[in-house]
């Protein structure tokens, strides 16, 4: 059984910064897409970023604030976000493809706000 849970959110200033952390389990880690999306209050989930056999692509509001990156041996996925804005509150969620079916963890809240 699939399962991604996520950890990390928080209440963060303006400027501030938050690690994501994704845990999977049932799933062989070193082989799958790993992405980070969210939804903001009224708005569409949207990608956030992406990693896959090496490369990694960001949404352009995030880029150079916002970093991908994956601990293979420890099933752990990660998102470091810095310089943290409002318009960034939103819930987050860990997301991977594994043979054809897409998996999505709970999600968690961060909320930017001074």
């Amino acid at each position: 059984q699939v399962r991604l849970v996520e950890s990390g959110g928080g209440l963060v200033q303006p400027g501030g910064s938050l690690r994501l952390s994704c845990q999977a389990s049932g799933i062989n880690w070193k082989i799958t897409p790993m992405a980070w999306y969210r939804q903001a209050p009224g708005k569409e989930r949207e990608l956030v970023a992406r990693t896959s056999a090496g490369l990694s692509n960001y949404a352009d509001s995030v880029k150079g604030r916002f970093t991908i990156s994956r601990w293979n041996n420890y099933n752990t996925g990660y998102l470091q976000m810095n310089s943290l804005k409002p318009e960034d509150t939103a819930v987050y969620y860990c997301n991977t493809d594994y043979y054809s079916r897409t998996f999505w963890g709970q999600g968690t809240q961060v909320t930017v706000s001074s």
